[in-house]
């Protein structure tokens, strides 16, 4: 057969065609109909605070109002109380200091750390926003000012680095400093209140564990003080907890403290020296005060006393004329935390009473209950812990209430019950994410029972087994038929089938997955990642207290036991059922942190996590649980040792095999290593002229990042693991050390990014700043068709197992780098590799943006280092797949798989393969936000997208049956026609 005449033409195509596989194509993008199909998203915003959640109209003529909260990871956000959705959300991460609203204004403002921010209530936009000297201690609203009715300004307390407190009125219209008041008495600086006519400010005063009350007084108009007096007896209060309640903006503010047996209640109203105390109930633990915080309300005020077992309450009354505080009436005591809240109209208080059972509704002018309804919460058991409401008197009816409080719960959800029914439940405590993995949903105990007795039977007796096992399963047969129409309807339709008994089942895509998810308050939580991420179950592992979080080294799935394993710090491990959160095993965190790292290694009765004590020590272990690999440790001074283990008997004990210090002036900011699942489809790259260029797969590699802080110069270190070696090294000059500095490994290459500034080698006029991601190959040879030292025969060796002896100087093989790096268009951080079941579907590098709140998928092609630089690709290197050299990266909007969602504040990033090869399954949790996807790099070649149109081509199918059965008869009756007429 001769050549064909259009070879060029063909070639021209074939490169073509070449390059538009490689490109990063639309089709990477999420579709429209894909959205809530493939992903989930949970919104979240954080544990709301008691002190900063609040009902709040967002202008003076609405009568609806929205809920407003600052909550414990620096999110101050407005929901929508009716259905539970987030109107809007502005992220700081910095530790939360208060968040109030002005009564009838269209603005919120709020504390974090050293600023102030004003907030459109409606909007979320920002109105102004004032940075501060010191740290911001308390934050006010004056509720009347002398410019006229309805202004209001807001008073901002301050403790500044030199001990001075400082008290700044700022106008609500943009911020300015109306007066500023200071004081230089090295007092703490406490909070800050108002009346109708002054302003109080309270710090401590004297020494640490020995402190009493002073309360500054000050013009409103001025910030001139006009008094200052010291409150009790020194010694009352030992330290800034103690202090539990100053009065905000009422007619008769007060200060309330307790002892330390929180035996005494002790109350002064401000602006007078007199004490009051009154005796707390026996055996009380902890106390709270709600008072209302308009100045019109009446001056009174409720103290929640709360026990082990029960809590109980007690209404007070400050008479206005002679500032003298009195018992009004006390609340029973009843079982459990329990939750109180105050609201006000005009003059009037009530006190909303949450228990385990029910909600009760009070006035704060006598004991009488105005309202009472059973709770109702569904399934959810949980009690509240504290709450805001929000009560509204019906018209046309005298004895008729509506109350609606939202309440966080135990089980840290924050949950809206309106007038004693649950209407909705945000899991906020899903925020402060620490540690996630993936687990394959637990196959039947029976089945995998009745496979183990058949591996263990001869074949006659496993055969028999089998058959009566086949037999047995014919019990499902009826309601497996009876699911045949709806598969078949789904299937052309395009849905989901749900499962008839109710029970989590595997699918044969491998997409029905679960996630175990743990946070910093101790609590786990399963994830259906099949199912819009619906919450299976959740779990408390362990109390946590307040002020502490859960450090969690390391986290395991097993997914033939159906079990999850978690170590922490200190000393805790917890071991759980996957798909039902059933605990199997538990030991509670001691006082003291023991672990410094978890790893995950092989050993002869399969993977285990190993606890890594302090200063990198691991200790005896048992001989089925001594690692095979090396195990890379830190050491007390930082440095990394590489620890194998010798067999001693029925244990092992730990030898130090070699250490690695870094050179002087540095320090290790990151360390990654290859995925535990990095499948491998080739061991080498076929270049366009059919030449190959052999991969460097050495499992035993890490990469290292350390940086010096004084030169600010970055090196990147290739260790080998087994010997300690380095492979290769990198440096990086101008990084800055305050901003991320990130790596993640796979197969044979690796990426790092951080933020750099410095001149060009080649032209010192010119230089280069912003973040860059520097990505290296590693190949056994600079040339194509050469393994190097791996490639002899007389050592028939291969990379995927590294040699002893390598060379002749009995060194490690060192692999042959190619790097490049690129300028990229926005900061990245939380790298990731996407991980495929075979390894054959092009790889991306996942990031999180946090400055656009979302997740990108950088396409491997884009990363490639061999890219030609200042030339355009031979045809050679194009139909390779290789582009010219652009050093700019921008970051595709089609490449982002959050689209058009506003992920927060991402720390983490995990993977799992599907089973089809095409996909992986993605995972994103950290501080805030909790967001799941499939991603298929190289698009769906293995199934058949939602998009496909199965109703047009089964339609068309059923469309030519009809016709060939409508047209069958009248061919044949044509064919007998034509015979009878054919002459004989």
């Amino acid at each position: 057969m001769r050549p064909p005449h259009n070879a060029p033409l063909t070639r021209l195509l074939t490169t073509a065609l070449a390059l538009l596989a490689h490109l990063p194509r639309p089709a990477q993008a999420v579709f429209r109909d894909e959205v809530g199909h493939t992903d989930y998203h949970h919104q979240l915003l954080g544990l709301p605070l008691r002190e900063t959640t609040f009902f709040h109209r967002p202008r003076r003529d609405d009568r609806a109002s929205l809920l407003y909260t600052l909550s414990d990871v620096g999110v101050v956000g407005a929901v929508n109380p009716g259905s539970g959705e987030v109107v809007w959300r502005q992220d700081t991460y910095l530790s939360p200091s208060s968040l109030l609203g002005g009564g009838g204004e269209g603005w919120v403002v709020s504390a974090f750390g050293r600023a102030v921010h004003a907030w459109d209530a409606v909007s979320g936009r920002s109105r102004f926003w004032v940075p501060l000297d010191g740290v911001v201690r308390d934050l006010e609203v004056m509720e009347m000012t002398e410019s006229g009715p309805g202004r209001k300004d807001v008073l901002v307390l301050v403790e500044e680095r030199g001990g001075a407190s400082v008290l700044k009125r700022l106008s609500a219209e943009d911020g300015s400093v109306v007066w500023e008041w200071r004081e230089l008495t090295r007092d703490l600086p406490l909070q800050v209140s108002t009346n109708v006519e002054k302003v109080f400010v309270v710090s401590l005063k004297g020494a640490p564990g020995a402190y009493n009350l002073k309360v500054s007084v000050l013009d409103t108009l001025t910030g001139r003080k006009l008094d200052e007096m010291v409150v009790g007896a020194k010694a009352d209060v030992h330290g800034k907890e103690d202090v539990m309640f100053v009065g905000a903006n009422s007619a008769a503010p007060i200060v309330a403290w307790t002892d330390d047996a929180r035996t005494t209640l002790r109350v002064n109203v401000l602006g007078t020296k007199a004490r009051q105390e009154f005796a707390l109930p026996a055996d009380t633990v902890a106390v709270e005060i709600h008072a209302p915080h308009l100045v019109q309300s009446d001056p009174h005020f409720l103290v929640h006393s709360r026990t082990a077992t029960g809590h109980r309450g007690e209404v007070f009354h400050v008479d206005l004329k002679t500032n003298a505080v009195s018992k009004a009436y006390a609340l029973p005591l009843l079982p459990g935390p329990g939750a109180f809240s105050t609201s006000s109209n005009g003059a009037n208080v009530y006190f909303t009473r949450i228990t385990d059972d029910e909600v009760i509704l009070l006035s704060s002018q006598s004991h009488g209950v105005l309202a009472r309804w059973p709770l109702k919460t569904g399934d959810s058991k949980a009690s509240a812990v504290h709450a805001v409401s929000e009560v509204i008197k019906r018209a046309g009816a005298e004895d008729s209430y509506a109350v609606r409080a939202a309440a966080v719960t135990d089980a840290d959800d924050w949950m809206l019950i309106r007038n004693g029914e649950a209407a909705w439940t945000r899991p906020e405590g899903m925020t402060g994410g620490v540690a996630a993995t993936f687990a394959e949903i637990p196959e039947s105990e029976d089945l995998a029972r009745s496979l183990e007795q058949e591996a263990h039977s001869n074949p006659l007796e496993a055969y028999i087994h089998r058959v009566k096992r086949h037999i047995h399963d014919l019990q499902y047969l009826p309601a497996w038929l009876n699911a045949i129409p709806a598969r078949v309807m789904s299937s052309i339709l395009g849905t989901d089938v749900r499962s008839t008994t109710g029970k989590l089942e595997r699918d044969s895509f491998g997409f029905h997955k679960l996630v175990v998810l743990a946070t910093r308050r101790g609590m786990l939580y399963g994830l259906d990642v099949a199912n819009n991420g619906r919450i299976v179950w959740k779990k408390r592992a362990f109390p946590i207290p307040k002020g502490r979080n859960w450090d969690v080294k390391g986290i395991q799935a097993h997914d033939s036991t159906g079990q999850v394993t978690i170590l922490g710090s200190n000393d805790d491990v917890i071991v759980l059922q996957s798909d039902t959160g059933d605990i199997i095993e538990a030991k509670a965190p001691s006082r003291e942190a023991t672990t410094q790292a978890a790893a995950l290694v092989d050993t002869s009765s399969g993977q285990h996590l190993i606890r890594i004590g302090r200063g990198g020590k691991i200790g005896e272990l048992p001989a089925d649980l001594a690692p095979r690999q090396t195990v890379v440790t830190r050491g007390a001074e930082g440095e990394l040792k590489g620890v194998i283990f010798v067999p001693n008997g029925t244990s092992s004990y730990e030898s130090v095999s070699w250490t690695f210090s870094p050179p002087k002036g540095q320090r290790i900011v990151h360390i990654a290593t290859r995925p535990a699942h990095d499948a491998v489809a080739s061991i080498g790259r076929v270049l366009g002229d059919r030449r190959v260029k052999y991969k460097y797969l050495n499992p035993n590699t890490l990469v290292l990042a350390a940086i010096n802080d004084e030169t600010h110069v970055l090196t990147v270190y290739l260790l080998d693991t087994v010997s300690g070696q380095v492979l290769s090294a990198a440096k990086h000059d101008g990084v800055d050390s305050t901003k991320p500095i990130e790596c993640v490994m796979a197969e044979n290459w690796f990426v790092c990014t951080f933020f750099g500034q410095y001149a060009l080698s080649d032209n010192s006029a010119q230089a280069v700043k912003g973040y860059q991601i520097i990505v290296s190959d590693l190949y056994e040879s600079d040339e194509p068709n050469n393994r190097g030292p791996l490639g002899s025969a007389a050592t028939a060796s291969s990379s995927l197992e590294p040699l002893d002896v390598p060379t002749a100087d009995g060194g490690v093989v060192r692999p042959a780098v190619v790097s490049q790096a690129y300028i990229l268009s926005a900061p990245v951080s939380a790298l990731q590799v996407t991980t495929t079941r075979q390894g054959i579907t092009a790889r991306q590098v996942l990031a999180y943006l946090p400055e656009a709140h979302g997740i990108a998928g950088l396409p491997r092609v884009v990363l490639e280092p061999r890219r030609p630089v200042g030339r355009d690709p031979t045809a050679a290197e194009a139909e390779e797949g290789l582009l010219r050299y652009q050093p700019a990266v921008e970051i595709d909007p089609k490449s982002v798989v959050t689209h058009e969602r506003d992920v927060l504040g991402v720390r983490r990033i995990v993977t799992a393969p599907a089973v089809v090869e095409s996909t992986c399954l993605v995972f994103a949790y950290g501080l805030v936000d909790v967001f799941g996807t499939r991603v298929a790099p190289s698009f769906l070649f293995d199934i058949l997208g939602k998009g496909f149109n199965k109703a047009t081509l089964v339609g068309t199918v059923l469309a030519l049956l009809g016709g060939v059965l409508l047209l069958a008869p009248m061919v044949r009756r044509k064919q007998i026609n034509m015979r009878w007429q054919a002459p004989m």
